[in-house]
């Protein structure tokens, strides 16, 4: 359970931060994350509401990484 909350907290971020590097859009990058996660929702990789608002939160944060990183760039 750790583990799985540990990896809940920061791999979403990851994503969104990843996705938004390759695609130049902050926007994109959350949502092809999001899909990601609801497709592993739905597969049944998360098993407690706990882990998926986690999620939500490292999504969340990961945006709001990607949007100060993009100013930064155009600065």
């Amino acid at each position: 359970m750790l583990l799985k909350f540990v990896l809940a907290l920061i791999l979403p971020g990851l994503l969104v931060i990843l996705f938004t590097r390759v695609t130049y859009n902050h926007y994109v990058g959350l949502l092809l994350a999001a899909a990601l996660m609801v497709v592993s929702i739905y597969k049944g990789f998360t098993h407690t509401t706990f882990i998926a608002i986690v999620d939500i939160i490292s999504l969340a944060a990961g945006f709001w990484y990607a949007k100060g990183m993009g100013k930064r760039a155009r600065s």
